[in-house]
């Protein structure tokens, strides 16, 4: 990859599509959107009414494009302002919300962020974008901080404005070659052939050797395939290898993952001795049921996450909010990486807001709180959240921001993905010696 200019960006596929409920128009986020270019994808979330005190963000994410769609995303945004301001707001004040479609594209990136400066939004919370080179700039030149991004990319570990609530793929991978290390064989990563992808082998290698692992075989691909039987083909070949264990192939091509798997389940008859492993975000319950469940490829599968399983407890009081103010939004899946994600973001925006008590709530000052240290309780679905100006764990391997390194660990038991281990599983040592130069 010697000819590419590496923007440190790491690509995670998408499992939901679904369609947009309609809410109350904003004319001002229209007449600003018109004001930038045409189809910059902006959906006004719930408002407070004109003029009045409420407080202003934004989330943003892909839907109707032909790669990865977070549509869940801007749904739980205007879902949660829904419920919060049903239950009196924030410190009192309505929560508005709006909504911006980046298209996958860097030029729709840009466009959602100088938006959010034009609607003097006080954060961007909860959202998803492969696009960082496009949007931070915009977003730091106005002092808006990006709370709870997807972890799709590096620079959201690195810029001094990003509050991270999780870890990312660095995490997801690092965690899941641990995990690979004592159980298979050969492993073989089929990942995008792309600057997106570039990043990936060492994240997983390093989890491979702390396990003491070899380096998986980097297998290259396109991430726009209409089908995958080569690459299928050389994947099972480089993991059935010639050692007593199973070999291992873990595929990470966005939302042509399940593409993959096509290929895969049809090729694996002569390779019964390859099984799958994967991270949360290619593949969810719906996904496993659509390959066969039980008899599909990914039973016996491990996987890494974020959080606790979707059938965990700790989730209850989001799917009641969803239930209440959002049911029958198919866009909402509760088991949703991105859906998830968005929820834990705001329940930070929340606490900080909280945090100021009666003071003005601005960009600079919820800015000024997530630096000095502000503690965030998730309710057991991540560890105590907290950030600093001086966040320096992991900044040898250019991840100063990631603040969560904790992944959990499933697996696909008669079709059904539960917990493989009780419990959180701190990967800060092991992606300290990712090299990610």
């Amino acid at each position: 990859m010697t000819g590419r200019r590496r923007n440190r960006s790491t690509l995670l596929p998408t499992i939901i599509r679904r369609p947009v409920r309609a809410s109350v128009t904003s004319a001002a986020a229209l007449v600003a959107c018109a004001s930038l270019a045409a189809g910059c994808g902006v959906i006004p979330g719930t408002t407070g009414g004109s003029g009045d005190d409420a407080i202003t963000v934004m989330t943003w994410a892909p839907w109707d494009t032909n790669s990865t769609n977070k549509p869940g995303m801007p749904a739980m945004a205007t879902a949660y302002a829904k419920w919060i301001n049903k239950h009196g707001g924030l410190n009192g004040r309505k929560l508005k919300v709006l909504t911006c479609n980046d298209h996958n594209t860097s030029v729709s990136a840009a466009k959602c962020a100088r938006l959010a400066v034009q609607e003097n939004v006080v954060a961007v919370v909860g959202s998803y974008s492969e696009f960082s080179d496009s949007y931070f700039a915009p977003l730091e030149g106005a002092g808006i901080p990006y709370i709870g991004g997807y972890g799709v990319t590096n620079e959201e570990f690195t810029r001094a404005l990003s509050y991270p609530v999780n870890g990312g793929q660095p995490a997801l991978l690092a965690g899941l070659g641990k995990e690979l290390a004592p159980a298979c064989g050969p492993v073989t990563l089929v990942r995008p052939d792309s600057i997106a992808g570039d990043d990936l082998p060492p994240l997983l290698n390093a989890g491979l050797k702390a396990g003491g692992h070899g380096p998986a075989t980097d297998q290259l691909a396109a991430d726009d395939a209409t089908e995958y039987s080569d690459q299928s083909t050389r994947a099972l070949e480089s993991a059935s290898g010639d050692s007593g264990k199973k070999g291992c192939v873990v595929p990470s091509l966005g939302d042509r993952t399940d593409t993959f798997m096509d290929s895969f389940r049809r090729d694996r008859e002569d390779y019964p001795a390859v099984r799958t492993a994967t991270v949360l975000g290619s593949v969810d319950q719906t996904e496993i049921n659509s390959t066969g469940g039980q008899s599909g490829p990914y039973e016996g599968s491990y996987i890494t996450g974020w959080y606790p399983v979707a059938s965990d407890a700790r989730w209850n009081p989001m799917k009641n909010a969803v239930n209440e103010v959002a049911f029958g939004d198919n866009r909402i899946d509760p088991a949703d990486a991105g859906v998830q994600t968005t929820w834990i973001a705001y329940t930070a925006f929340r606490a900080v807001v909280k945090s100021l008590g009666g003071g003005d709530v601005s960009a600079d000052n919820i800015r000024r709180a997530l630096d000095d240290g502000v503690k965030v309780n998730t309710g057991g679905l991540t560890p105590t959240l907290q950030w600093s100006s001086s966040d320096d764990n992991l900044a040898s391997v250019g991840l100063a921001r990631l603040v969560n390194a904790d992944v959990t660990l499933q697996v696909v038991r008669k079709g059904v993905l539960v917990s493989a281990k009780k419990g959180f599983f701190d990967m800060t040592k092991t992606l300290d010696s990712a090299d990610l130069d």
